[in-house]
């Protein structure tokens, strides 16, 4: 296979990231996201004891007892969670830290003046992995690392899609799982393997850092923009490859590391989805915020001048000055609210204040409607009458039609609110 660096450069940095973002997706949704972390840094003594055992600074030696290494850290944090009654998050710290510093002990006790290239296994260089071939009976196949995460995806991406339904099931529900005869622990092992396996494979050719990065930051990204896993899973993988594509570019342009840059690149994906995801993103529900906000207030002042006018044709039309007083809100928030409902006919302007259109006559009607039934249901539920307002002024704004209906008739369809005021009909 003949591919220039740079395309070698991204496409075993895509396969990293696709591996690790379809791992990922379910540790986000089981809360397990820095479960990969906590492998990388506790793979340290595997690589320190495959080295004492067998006197070999293999590649793959060392990759073989992270991996056993890997498998051992998910294997104590499932086993300090559940027989241990110890929290998720600190079963992963007491596991990492303590095994990390067993590595440490081991390689300065045994092997302080031996290179282990723990640099290259734990931390990689994306940039050279064109360079280490795989050689066999003479003929060039490409890249070691190509291979090595060509295999590592294909494995997640067989085991995903044969074990999809049970893997969906035990993230979201592993009881459910259970009572439905899945073996949610088979599963999770399973998946603590791929984690592993995903994990330790990536390590000598692209690092820790991309690895961590890439098992948490894209699925994050996709679980802020889907709720659906299928799309979570796409989406994740998607972002992953377009963060090792722009990453190497950036890299380039920076002449920076690679890495780094292809981590840079999945973390401005995820900010950009914290900011404008439609569901989730801090703007659009800023927005829906205000929007609510709005109508809210607008609401309010429909009820003000509807109770202002109620019982006395001759009520004086009211200015913004007065709608703030009796709605206990800012003049100038009263202001917007009666500027808004005259744009959309529901007030009109009379000597110097305004006053309810016939439709918004109506509109008001129908919300004193709501509040005066709700505060009449909640009395005969034996709510105490000094309680009744505040919590029918809550409830008013959100309250459906058909719901309303319900709450009237469990109320006995009274004329009269608790406060002895009447209740408005069309």
């Amino acid at each position: 296979m003949q591919l220039s660096a740079p395309l070698w450069i991204i496409t075993i940095g895509a396969l990293v990231a696709a591996s690790c973002s379809l791992v990922g997706c379910f540790l986000i949704l089981r809360r397990m996201a820095m479960l990969g972390d906590a492998i990388s840094h506790a793979v340290l003594p595997g690589i320190a004891l495959a080295f004492l055992f067998t006197g070999s600074r293999n590649s793959f030696v060392m990759l073989l007892g992270a991996g056993i290494l890997g498998m051992v850290t998910a294997f104590l944090v499932q086993l300090l969670t559940k027989n241990g009654g110890v929290r998720n998050d600190a079963a992963i710290g007491v596991t990492f830290t303590s095994l990390f510093a067993v590595g440490v002990v081991l390689i300065s006790l045994y092997a302080s003046n031996v290179d282990l290239d723990l640099d290259c296994v734990l931390y990689g260089v994306i940039e050279y992995t064109p360079l280490y071939r795989l050689i066999l009976a003479g003929r060039d196949f490409g890249p070691q690392a190509f291979w090595q995460m060509a295999a590592v995806f294909a494995l997640v991406v067989t085991t995903v899609t044969l074990l999809f339904k049970e893997l969906k099931i035990a993230a979201f529900d592993p009881e459910m799982a259970t009572a439905v005869g899945i073996n949610a622990t088979l599963l999770h092992y399973i998946l603590m393997g791929l984690v592993s396996v995903t994990t330790v494979g990536a390590f000598e050719p692209v690092g820790a850092i991309l690895v961590v990065a890439m098992l948490v930051v894209p699925p994050a990204t996709a679980y802020l923009l889907t709720d659906d896993l299928k799309k979570m899973l796409f989406i994740a993988v998607t972002s992953g490859v377009l963060s090792s594509i722009l990453g190497y570019f950036l890299a380039q342009w920076l002449d920076a590391s690679t890495a780094g840059a292809m981590t840079i690149i999945a973390g401005a994906q995820f900010a950009l989805a914290l900011g404008f995801s439609p569901r989730h993103g801090i703007v659009p529900k800023r927005r829906a915020q205000k929007r609510l906000s709005r109508e809210v207030g607008r609401e309010d002042v429909l009820q003000v001048l509807f109770r202002h006018g109620e019982g006395s044709g001759d009520a004086k039309p009211l200015d913004a000055v007065g709608v703030a007083a009796l709605a206990r809100i800012e003049i100038g928030a009263a202001s917007q609210s009666l500027q808004g409902l005259r744009r959309a006919g529901l007030v009109e302007g009379q000597n110097g204040g305004f006053a309810l259109s016939a439709q918004g006559r109506k509109a008001a009607g129908e919300l004193v409607h709501r509040h005066r039934v709700y505060e009449s249901y909640l009395g005969e539920l034996g709510y105490p009458e000094d309680h009744l307002h505040d919590a029918a002024d809550r409830a008013e704004h959100y309250l459906s039609a058909s719901l309303v209906e319900v709450v009237d008739e469990a109320a006995g369809n009274p004329q009269i609110d608790p406060h002895g005021r009447a209740i408005p009909h069309d």
